[in-house]
């Protein structure tokens, strides 16, 4: 019996690699895991143009959006369909015309997408959105509201 006890092993799992099987996974999921991105509106930032910096005021147009369907353009309020005709009255003037995009703070992100939509449809070329601190000095200039 005591020949018997002196080969007995204890019965437990080996697990002195599982570490490494554990890395190995991690590594193969890691590289075999396909990744997707969400697409997400597609328009071009525009250029640096020196050119853009003198551009007066009443040659863009400027339209403001205040609120969920409330939209002034050029200091006239419009709703989304009349935007359409005016812009594109102007654009056909001047295709390179820029419009200028105003978003007040509280107005939900969609209504200037429903914006954008418009004038990607009507072609418009030079969009831009200008930033709080162009916001402000063109407001003490005198230019916006």
């Amino acid at each position: 019996m005591s020949k018997k006890s002196k080969f007995r092993r204890s019965p437990e799992i080996p697990t002195a690699s599982m570490a490494d099987v554990a890395f190995l996974l991690i590594v193969f999921f890691m590289l075999t895991a396909v990744f997707t991105t969400t697409q997400g509106l597609r328009f071009q930032f525009p250029k640096d143009d020196p050119t853009q910096l003198n551009i007066q005021p009443e040659e863009s147009v400027h339209i403001k959006i205040t609120g969920v369907d409330q939209f002034v353009v050029d200091r006239l309020p419009m709703t989304l369909a009349e935007i359409g005709g005016y812009v594109q009255s102007k654009v056909s003037q001047n295709p390179k015309k820029p419009v200028i995009i105003q978003t007040m703070p509280d107005v939900p992100y969609y209504v200037m997408v429903d914006v954008f939509d418009l004038l990607k449809q009507l072609e418009v070329q030079n969009v831009s959105i200008p930033t709080e601190s162009e916001i402000e000095r063109w407001r003490q200039l005198g230019y916006f509201e």
